[in-house]
């Protein structure tokens, strides 16, 4: 108890960084990952294989190596500069939101096609037919892979700690110096990130159940 108490102040910065860089990139990968699904299954081509694209380049491409391009490659294209942990932050959203996509792409699948034959019999748009009613039923079926996803994307925050972001992975480098024994340092952080999934792991379980009521 006394490792995290006398380092309280890094624990602190760490996961608070950890939080800011897991919102931020779940937020703009479930937008993105929404479009990219809506493209997958889009009747237009252009739209379909701009999607398929995007998927199977971003999502087989290591994330290690996406974070190598954000922290070495960006900062030569001669656009505005932006900070280790906003570049984290893309590199992170990029990365889920292919996994968002084939999360949703799959919820889809599970809407009987009917209802979106007779959503464009009564004169709506493909656009209007995901919003309003594939949209809505895919996002219920899908409760659990999707937040597998944001699971899995808040452990993927630890690798910005090797490019420079100061966040949870990087308390043991930071803690090391000050000489505190770094397995015990170890198992701080990780019951801390297990706490954190329970946290998400709870979320799942109050969303299916308030979503199957409403069913």
């Amino acid at each position: 108890m006394n490792v995290l108490l006398d380092n309280l102040d890094i624990f602190v910065t760490g996961f608070r960084n950890t939080l800011i860089m897991f919102v931020c990139a779940g937020l703009i990968a479930l937008v993105l990952g929404t479009i990219v699904g809506t493209f997958r299954v889009s009747p237009v081509a252009p739209m379909r294989a701009l999607g398929t694209v995007y998927v199977n380049i971003v999502r087989n491409t290591p994330l290690t190596l996406i974070f190598f391009f954000f922290a070495f490659g960006y900062p030569k294209l001669g656009l505005p500069r932006a900070s280790y942990l906003v570049l984290a932050i893309i590199a992170l959203s990029l990365y889920t939101a292919t996994y968002v996509a084939e999360a949703l792409r799959s919820g889809i699948n599970t809407v009987p096609l009917g209802q979106t034959e007779a959503a464009r019999a009564i004169g709506l748009t493909f656009g209007q037919s995901m919003t309003l009613v594939v949209l809505p039923q895919a996002f219920r079926a899908i409760v659990p892979p999707l937040m597998n996803v944001f699971i899995a994307l808040l452990k993927n925050t630890t690798i910005a700690a090797g490019f420079s972001v100061a966040d949870a992975g990087a308390i043991r480098a930071y803690l090391s110096e000050r000489g505190e024994p770094q397995l015990v340092v170890l198992l701080w952080v990780a019951l801390i990130f297990v706490l954190l999934v329970a946290l998400l792991s709870w979320a799942q379980r109050a969303l299916e159940k308030k979503w199957r009521l409403a069913r």
